[in-house]
């Protein structure tokens, strides 16, 4: 009888049928829906809002064609902020990448209290951007920053032209803020690709007698070239949208020394200009695609 009674117990806590099918519909359709809302229709709106033109007088969207991508391919401004975004992400991805690999060599060790240290390297990454951006704004302030204050000690810098005032600083001075947050990811990336390699080969290289050098270039280097692949492919994609440093370092100056393709689209956007400033999201996006499909099929990344 307490059989026939668990029986009929299990039976009604059964799952639904759809849920016990081989068919992985169900299983696929949540993340399905997530995706269609937050990717698929803001970027399909995005190319609808980039095909029309916003009428002053009637505040409507009416349709244009190719209007807006006529008018960003011929706007002076759009190009100058595409130069300044590459510039700004092949040289913080450079120096991030060098300094995360250099930094993961030195904590590549089982040595006490070098654990900690390895922990502590996330503490930069749970820092807000906007707070990172705070920080390094007050820290490079011309009268009373920190960072400038030892900037003119040195020599570096003269106190009558501070790191934010000048074209040819200003981006470096956004720079510092993104190398200082995102340079930990880059080491503990490394470090992980570093403990994953065999042993085997740096111990016959110490028995031939190669130097450090010689390890790390020719055993090390080549080793690690997918981990580093895929550390460039995901910083890269992150710098060339960068947005907030810029906002809250120096909003995009001096002028428009600073001025990034993202922080340029968003200052179209708040005046208004909805559809210009989708067509230079969707500009960022086309570049995005290209250069990375490039760099994958060049460096044959595998994920």
């Amino acid at each position: 009888m307490s059989d026939a009674v668990s029986v009929e117990r299990a039976r009604g806590l059964a799952l639904p049928r759809f849920l016990t099918a081989d068919s992985p519909v169900p299983w696929l359709l949540p993340i399905t829906a997530m995706l269609t809302v937050f990717g698929l229709y803001p970027l399909g709106y995005s190319i609808w809002l980039s095909l029309h033109k916003r009428n002053v007088l009637t505040r409507q969207l009416d349709f244009a064609g190719g209007y807006q991508w006529v008018k960003a391919f011929s706007d002076a401004r759009m190009w100058g902020a595409l130069e300044t975004t590459l510039l700004y992400t092949f040289v913080a991805l450079a120096l991030q990448l060098v300094l995360g690999i250099l930094i993961a060599l030195l904590l590549d060790t089982d040595r006490r209290g070098y654990g900690v240290l390895r922990a502590m390297m996330t503490l930069p990454l749970v820092v807000p951007p906007a707070v990172t951006g705070m920080m390094f704004l007050l820290m490079q302030d011309g009268s009373f920053g920190v960072l400038s204050f030892y900037l003119y000690a040195l020599d570096l810098v003269s106190p009558a032209r501070p790191l934010l005032t000048q074209p040819h600083t200003a981006l470096i001075a956004v720079m510092l803020a993104d190398i200082w947050q995102w340079t930990p990811f880059m080491v503990l990336i490394m470090l992980a690709g570093l403990r994953s390699l065999p042993k085997d080969p740096f111990e016959a290289a110490a028995i031939d007698g190669a130097s450090a050098v010689q390890t790390f270039f020719r055993l090390t280097l080549p080793m690690l070239r997918k981990v580093i692949a895929v550390a460039v492919l995901i910083r890269g994609v992150d710098l060339f949208r960068i947005y907030d440093y810029v906002y809250i370092i120096t909003a995009g100056g001096p002028g428009t020394a600073t001025e990034t393709l993202s922080f340029y689209a968003g200052r179209i956007y708040f005046t208004g200009d909805f559809p210009y400033a989708a067509t230079l999201s969707l500009i960022v996006l086309i570049v995005l695609i290209v250069v990375s499909n490039i760099f994958v099929r060049v460096f044959k990344v595998r994920f």
